[in-house]
């Protein structure tokens, strides 16, 4: 993937970092979740927006291929999550995307990138949420019980922002 050169933003220009993720499952309806090696937990595969013009579906697809060796056909944008910044983290916006079943011989691909990655596990959507950390946990429960698209703060609906 070619993106262009982008020109740095002007220094008043506001800057939030996004992310996207992919939620993969296998023929029994279990939820692909990795085990990164530079953080606590589990995850989802995906990672950050590269600031050279990179969009949300690109970085999902790049951060997948990349960590587990899966290459994305197709994806259903169900959930904008916004953070906001900690001392710990610097917030942005998370994007998730359903991504469907994948059959055995697609999942047989799963090549790992050991130096992000030390370890993979497929899950029941309802145990998901107890293995995934913090905002993650909380976005993926919420998409997965969804029947319309999200928009969440912190992992948790907003009241009164609808996805329809």
């Amino acid at each position: 993937m070619d993106v262009p050169d982008v020109a740095e933003p002007a220094p008043d220009v506001p800057r939030i970092p996004g992310s996207a993720g992919a939620l993969i499952f296998d023929v029994a309806g279990r939820l692909l979740i990795l085990k990164p090696t530079y953080k606590k937990g589990w995850t989802i595969p995906g990672g950050q927006i590269e600031c050279n013009g990179e969009s949300p579906w690109e970085a999902c697809r790049r951060e997948t291929r990349e960590e587990c060796g899966l290459h994305l056909a197709g994806g259903r944008l169900v959930c904008v999550d916004y953070l906001r910044p900690k001392a710990n983290r610097g917030g942005g916006v998370r994007f998730l995307f359903d991504c469907g079943t994948f059959t055995d011989r697609q999942l047989s691909d799963i090549r790992l990138d050991r130096h992000e990655i030390a370890d993979h596990r497929f899950v029941a959507p309802a145990d998901a949420a107890a293995l995934l950390s913090g905002p993650v946990g909380r976005r993926v429960a919420a998409a997965l019980g969804a029947r319309e698209f999200l928009y969440l703060e912190e992992g948790r609906p907003v009241p009164g922002v609808s996805g329809r």
